[in-house]
């Protein structure tokens, strides 16, 4: 829960800096848009994916072991008489 607090509260402040960009006199549309793509989404969605990474590889690694073991009982069965 409070892991992903962090990452929320950046994604609120680079959308308010959206909205300062799309509201200034000089501001535009698509700096807003390009602002929050590049200081918000892709910050946090490169530190989701690399704090996930190790759930994932250990996922992976249980997946992998519970097919060895499915595989190893196949075998011990097709040995039984």
């Amino acid at each position: 829960m409070y892991l992903h607090l962090i990452p929320i509260a950046w994604l609120y402040v680079a959308l308010m800096m959206s909205a300062a960009e799309a509201l200034a006199p000089n501001g535009s549309i698509l700096g807003a848009i390009i602002t929050f793509l590049f200081y918000g989404l892709l910050p946090v969605g490169l530190i989701w994916y690399f704090i996930g990474s190790s759930a994932r590889r250990k996922a992976i690694r249980a997946r992998e072991a519970a097919e060895l073991e499915a595989a190893q009982q196949a075998a011990d069965e097709k040995t039984l008489p």
